[in-house]
């Protein structure tokens, strides 16, 4: 088919060559090539999806465009086979097939020609007359053609739902080939198991395939699925039976009579608990099973804990005069409580006062294991007290190990002390998982700032063990002359006491005044790569963009894409995959999203991109504890870059330097006390905040709303009773 770029309605048969950019809302653009026209840019949502090596027959319209000159603007878009033989050596060595890359399509195409394709699907046996193909390659690249169509079959059905296509290689993924049965029979499945689809997108899919609106079925997926955004997006862990039902009611447009019979066979089938309202018998409340169960789970590990007889060797020590009084009463709690809090602000003398605990317990021959929950709060903690840190998930990782003819090696958990440092990072399942872990009359310590955030996961387990008044605490509240010099320390107590910072700032807080949302991202982006480091004279690693949002202009996504352009862009020759609309490339700072014990990964951690190979379908990565990982494409949706992240995933962490916007966009929702708190204490030479003041004090003065657990009612019952 040979088409001239004439401005007007054409069609096009032509292979991608490489994605240029992919927006969220999949606005997509991308190089492309045909027979008898020039290379060209094509860009529309239709494109969403298309992938550098296909082969894809466009209807649009020509226009010329001031950057990309002559463009497609498409508004059809239809996967074909690729008929020649260029198409078809850029389809197979473009890493659609996993094991061929193009040295290795050259010779299959060379070899076979335009019957290329048909070998593959029904001579397949053939392929071993290529040199450097035996048998076991074979079976790969068999193995990768199928899955391949099997994708490309899943993007076609899910287009005729009106699904994006971009989701099918994720449900293959999961589901394999049982994915058509999935969307034929269930595909209220998809939520939860498939990163990316939430109730609306299995819901249309239902009741495009005839399932009825008043299902059962439907509706009891809508309340599992209110349950779990209240978990995912607030950190709840139950709902208030009432709330659930309106909240159900209202997604699927049934009435709530409905809805109740739903909880009820929910109830039945043991995937819900319906229960009295912690301190509220008066009042219903509904968990996912899950929840309910750590939650409880939870409650014993701890009363067993702090009814246990301390098996510390516990013996005089000589108090150490540079501590402060609250300090030394803090120590004194740790030696002799089995579970037991220390809190306080920055400048209070945390890490020391936890130092001091550490070697007066090895002083008294006992053991001690410091750990936090992210591998830069654990090398922040090491570094502060100079003694060895690890990460929650690698002292849970480290189990007794038994050799032939030798007793089990003693876990880290099982130390004498255990202190766990940002402690407000504790959701519900690590606490669960953390407080199994230690035996009967160890020490558990937990430190932290009751004052920040609470944990990204469900639950406030710090918070709700500070509303326990058996549990033993300790607040530390005295600041200490040298961080009384600190404008970020200043800054800090000033918004924690709900009062505006003295601005513009100084001493290491600074706030700069802009109000246009583009004009604040464009100055985020150049405080960031360009003025701080020049004037600091630092490379721009050192300065971290925290953003309140993810959408929007200064959102986490479109300003940590401005930076990642600015910082990494794309290079001529260099490997770089698109998965939706993130690139990843060589160089990129990246963070898990999810734990991956597997690759011995975890939530919170940073990491830079260091290979990105097309014909094996991976990613690898080496987190900043120096542990190498690999992902395969269809695992992206673990990773998310982290040129600019959010303030929840910046929890214990601390950067040199710190720029964050400040604006009220979409309502300033995500602006309140805690997160602007958490922000500021991020930093610990210098934070500067560009935005309206206006969008300040609002963050200053509003103060974020309570999480529904009941972590807090069943310990004061297990403990007072």
């Amino acid at each position: 088919m040979t088409v001239l770029a004439q401005p007007g309605p054409a069609e096009v048969e032509a292979s991608v060559e490489q994605l240029v950019y992919v927006r969220e809302d999949e606005y997509t653009v991308a190089r492309m090539s045909a027979e008898g026209l020039p290379g060209f840019v094509a860009s529309g949502r239709a494109l969403a999806g298309a992938q550098p090596g296909e082969t894809l027959r466009l209807v649009g319209e020509w226009d010329d465009h001031p950057r990309h000159g002559s463009r497609l603007m498409v508004g059809k878009c239809e996967r074909v086979v690729p008929s020649t033989v260029r198409a078809i050596a850029l389809y197979l060595g473009s890493g659609l097939i996993r094991g061929i890359g193009p040295r290795l399509a050259h010779a299959i195409v060379s070899h076979f020609g335009e019957r290329t394709l048909t070998v593959i699907d029904t001579e397949p046996e053939r392929l071993t007359e290529v040199i450097n193909i035996g048998a076991v390659r074979q079976a790969q690249i068999v193995e990768a053609w199928a899955e391949q169509k099997a994708v490309a079959e899943l993007m076609v059905t899910l287009q005729g739902f009106g699904i994006s296509p971009l989701l099918a290689s994720k449900i293959y993924h999961v589901f394999g080939n049982d994915s058509p049965g999935v969307l034929a029979s269930d595909p209220y499945r998809l939520i939860g198991q498939v990163r990316g689809i939430a109730f609306h997108t299995a819901d249309r899919i239902a009741l495009r395939s005839g399932v009825p609106e008043h299902s059962p079925q439907r509706i009891k997926a809508a309340v599992l699925d209110r349950l779990e955004v209240a978990s995912a997006r607030d950190g709840h862990c139950f709902l208030p039976l009432p709330a659930l039902v309106a909240a159900a009611a209202a997604l699927v447009e049934q009435e709530d009579d409905l809805v109740r019979q739903a909880v009820d066979a929910l109830t039945a089938e043991r995937r819900v608990v319906v229960e009295a309202a912690p301190a509220d018998p008066g009042r219903t409340v509904v968990y996912a099973k899950e929840q309910h169960s750590r939650e409880a789970a939870l409650t014993a590990n701890l009363d067993r804990l702090w009814r246990a007889r301390s098996t510390l060797p516990l013996r005089a020590f000589a108090e150490d005069e540079s501590l402060h009084e609250d300090q030394r009463i803090a120590v004194n709690l740790a030696l002799t409580s089995t579970v037991s809090v220390l809190t306080g602000g920055p400048g209070c003398g945390k890490s020391h006062t936890v130092k001091v605990i550490a070697q007066t317990v090895r002083a008294m021959g006992g053991t001690v294991t410091l750990t936090a929950p992210t591998g830069k709060a654990a090398k922040r903690l090491s570094e502060l007290t100079g003694l060895p840190a690890m990460t929650v998930h690698r002292m849970l990782a480290q189990q007794p190990d038994q050799e032939e003819g030798t007793l089990f090696q003693r876990s880290p958990a099982a130390a004498d002390l255990v202190v766990v440092d940002e402690a407000s990072m504790l959701d519900l399942q690590l606490a669960t998982r953390l407080t199994a872990a230690i035996p009967a009359g160890g020490h558990l310590l937990l430190v932290g700032d009751g004052d920040q955030l609470p944990s990204i996961g469900p639950g406030n387990v710090l918070a709700d063990l500070l509303r326990v008044r058996e549990i033993p605490r300790v607040r530390l509240t005295h600041v200490f002359r040298q961080a009384q010099d600190s404008g970020i320390v200043r800054a800090a107590h000033r918004i924690r006491a709900g009062e505006l910072p003295a601005l513009p700032g100084r001493g290491g807080f600074w706030f700069e005044e802009l109000d246009d949302p583009d004009q604040v991202a464009e100055r985020v982006v150049h405080l960031a790569t360009e003025a701080i480091p020049r004037k600091q004279n630092i490379g721009a690693d050192q300065v971290q963009v925290l953003c309140p949002m993810r959408r929007g202009a200064t959102g986490t996504a479109e300003l940590g894409r401005r930076l990642q352009e600015r910082l990494n862009p794309a290079r001529e020759g260099v490997a770089e995959h698109w998965s939706g609309p993130a690139v990843f490339r060589v160089g990129d700072r990246v963070m898990p999203i999810r734990n991956n014990y597997d690759k011995g990964v975890f939530n919170g951690e940073t990491a830079t991109v260091t290979a990105v190979s097309p014909p094996d379908r991976l990613v690898e990565i080496r987190t900043d504890d120096g542990e190498v990982a690999q992902y395969t494409f269809d695992e992206l949706d673990e990773l998310t870059h982290a040129y600019a992240i959010s303030v929840h995933r910046s929890q214990g962490s601390e950067y040199p330097f710190v720029v964050a916007p400040i604006v009220a966009e979409a309502g300033g929702v995500m602006l309140r006390r805690g997160l602007l708190y958490t922000l500021v204490t991020r930093a610990r030479s210098w934070v500067v905040l560009v935005g309206r003041r206006e969008a300040l004090e609002l963050a200053v003065h509003r103060v974020g709303h309570r999480r529904n657990t009941g972590l807090a009612h069943r310990l004061a019952v297990s403990l007072g009773g």
